[in-house]
């Protein structure tokens, strides 16, 4: 007799550096997202969605010297032996579609996009291969102007979604000032055999905030080994070239530090009402002063600092100051398309940690100007910039501060099934009920009474509603608060007073159904904002 071959079956597990996100989480991300865009709006920023793949070469990632494009993303052959890759950033594929359509197109062309990307990278602490990013763009313009006013709509963002002024900076920097520092050091940005290396130096930098000096000097040296063990080759400079480089990135970035930028605005730093006629702070003017002696040989370094200046006194006459936005050397992102302006948005609002610890969240956006992406495609420079929110760092931060908290009663009302004859009473309740603008679901399991009981819970329903033969003969519904009734089982420990006292469970007539279900809810809302004025 044959031997019955084992099946096989698959691992049930989650891809490394991939997540699963509950429907709670959900809910509150959408929260969040409908506050950012409705800022993007305000702003004039119109809706764009493009597709979760490009061709590899749109996305300006591959790998001539390897059969598989596969370097920081994730790349497949379709049946016309043609590589596409998943988005890495939602940028890339704008460039391919302002192209596309450049002579239909406003111009400038304002556009905002929210979306999931990809990254073939080593995953880690939160550190992940698909994440959400939140897109404003404006394509089209050199004008100054379009920068500044990102920044200020990244500053009105956070505070929309409640993070309070002096909790967050805008964090602003020009990579053109970085090319005239790399001037005077004999690394040309503009050599293509430099290429290399700038974006290393570039990356380094990028990373003061969580390498910190020891670190970056190393990167920007022979290289850095991990905690893991893993090295990372360095740009290869020579210490005084390391020298010059750490100065730069020092000049604002360990000498003016949030709490000092805080305390300067609340001594007077910031007028009353907006300042104008190319004013700006002098907490600026000495960042900008520092800047100018280091390259004041470099004609595109002065350019960059040229184009700060303009932003300073554009944020200046809008009274965006130095207790929302910061010129810091530091800003270079990692990113090697940007070729002007640079800023990030940063929490600085210190948390504990488990160990009780102080902790930052640090950086949850960034962007600058792009005026090379679309030329790929046309042959013509059409400028760009652009500013994106992590939309998940963000999320976990705001919920460490209290916004947009996971959890609440937001399942549907469950309409318990008694007696399977008569499927088609419980589903007109659930039906009138939705006809309300209420959720609301008849069981559509097969278990009895109790585990209907459970998967209400489960399901975070406000309340049941019940009808077996004894309220059917009264015309009656029996309605049971499920948030009422938690409530007070934690406070009744004798089964006598719990059974004599049927805790948040009331009848009501079949006709009056809506208006219980719809009073039941509005207590429960209540209750929360009674619980959270209390907090």
């Amino acid at each position: 007799m044959a031997r019955k071959q084992k099946q096989i079956r698959p691992k049930a597990r989650l891809p490394k550096g991939l997540r699963d996100i509950s429907a709670s989480e959900i809910r509150s991300l959408n929260r969040m997202l409908d506050v950012i865009r409705r800022q993007f709006e305000i702003y004039g920023f119109e809706p764009l969605e493009t597709p979760a793949f490009e061709y590899t070469d749109a996305l300006g990632k591959f790998l001539p010297d390897q059969d598989r494009p596969n370097e920081g993303v994730f790349s497949f052959e379709d049946e016309d032996n043609q590589w596409l890759s998943l988005r890495y950033d939602l940028t890339a594929p704008l460039a391919r579609y302002v192209a596309e359509h450049y002579d239909v197109l406003p111009k400038p062309f304002r556009r905002y996009q929210t979306g999931p990307v990809w990254r073939n990278e080593k995953p880690g602490p939160g550190r992940f291969r698909q994440f959400t990013q939140f897109d404003a763009d404006t394509v089209g313009t050199t004008n100054i102007a379009a920068d500044a006013e990102l920044c200020m709509l990244a500053a009105d963002c956070l505070e929309a979604l409640g993070i309070p002024r002096g909790n967050y900076v805008i964090r602003v920097n020009n990579r053109k000032i970085l090319d005239g520092i790399l001037e005077s050091i004999g690394v040309d940005p503009h050599d293509t055999d430099h290429v290399g290396k700038r974006l290393t130096i570039l990356r380094a930098i990028d990373k003061l905030d969580r390498l910190e000096i020891k670190g970056v000097e190393l990167l920007l040296g022979k290289g850095r080994k991990d905690e893991s063990g893993d090295f990372t080759k360095g740009a290869g400079l020579e210490p005084d070239q390391i020298s010059t480089i750490i100065q730069y990135s020092q000049t604002s970035y360990f000498a003016d530090t949030p709490k000092l930028r805080i305390q300067a605005a609340a001594e007077g730093e910031l007028p009353s009402e907006p300042m104008a006629g190319g004013k700006i702070f002098s907490a600026w003017s000495k960042t900008f002063s520092v800047w100018k002696k280091l390259v004041s040989s470099s004609e595109i370094g002065i350019q960059g600092i040229a184009e700060l200046e303009k932003m300073a006194v554009l944020f200046t006459a809008s009274n965006f100051g130095p207790g929302r936005i910061s010129f810091d050397a530091s800003v270079v992102r990692g990113l090697d398309y940007y070729t002007g302006p640079v800023f990030e948005a940063e929490l600085t609002h210190e948390i504990e940690d488990e160990d009780g610890g102080p902790v930052r969240f640090g950086s949850v956006g960034g962007g600058g100007r792009y005026d090379g992406l679309v030329e790929r495609f046309k042959g013509i420079e059409v400028p760009a910039t652009g500013f994106s929110i992590g939309v998940s760092r963000l999320h976990a931060a705001l919920q460490h501060l209290g916004e947009f908290e996971k959890g609440g009663s937001e399942g549907p009302v469950i309409v318990l099934v008694m007696d399977r004859e008569r499927l088609t009473d419980y589903q007109k309740m659930a039906r009138d009920l939705r006809a309300s603008g209420i959720r609301a679901e008849m069981y559509v399991g097969t278990s009895g009474m109790r585990a209907q009981m459970k998967y209400a819970d489960k399901r975070r329903a406000p309340c049941v509603i019940i009808q077996g033969e004894d309220e059917l003969a009264r015309g009656e519904v029996t309605i049971k608060d499920l948030v009422e009734g938690n409530r007070l089982s934690a406070e009744i420990t004798d089964n006598k007073e719990w059974r004599e006292g049927r805790p948040a469970q009331f009848s009501v007539g079949e006709g009056e159904i809506v208006e219980a279900v719809q009073k039941v809810i509005a207590r429960q809302a209540d209750s929360n904002v009674s619980n959270q004025e209390i907090l």
